[in-house]
C-alpha cells in the first residue's frame, strides 16, 4: 500500500468523489483508509462513567483504498504513484506524470 497516514489525497469514487482529505488511518489488513471529514457516520452514546459524557458523536469510517489516490501539489491533481531510489540508497514515492516526490 502506498498511501500512508498524513497524505493528501482525493476520493476518485463513491458518494465523496471529488473531495480531497488528509488520511487518519491506514488498515493495510483491510485494503482500506480513514478520511478526516469523508465518509462520517453519527453514533448516538450513552454515559458510561461518571467523566465520559453522552450524545451524538461523529464517527469517521473507512474507504477503499482503490477509491482514492495521492494528490500531487505540483500540478495539482491526482498522482499514480511510482517508487524510486535515490543516491543514500532509501526509497522514495514519486508522482509519475511530473517526477516531483510526494
Amino acid at each position: 500500500m502506498k498511501i500512508r497516514k498524513g497524505d493528501r489525497v482525493v476520493v476518485r469514487s463513491g458518494k465523496y468523489r471529488g473531495r480531497r482529505a488528509e488520511v487518519v488511518r491506514v488498515l493495510p489488513a483491510e485494503d482500506r483508509v480513514v478520511l478526516e471529514g469523508v465518509n462520517v457516520a453519527k453514533r448516538h452514546t450513552k454515559p458510561r462513567r461518571a467523566t465520559m459524557q453522552g450524545g451524538i458523536i461523529d464517527k469517521f469510517l473507512p474507504i477503499h483504498v482503490a477509491a482514492v489516490s495521492l494528490w500531487c501539489g505540483s500540478h495539482n491533481g491526482p498522482a499514480r504513484v511510482g517508487m524510486d531510489v535515490t543516491e543514500a540508497g532509501e526509497k522514495v514515492r514519486v508522482c509519475r506524470k511530473c517526477g516531483a516526490r510526494l
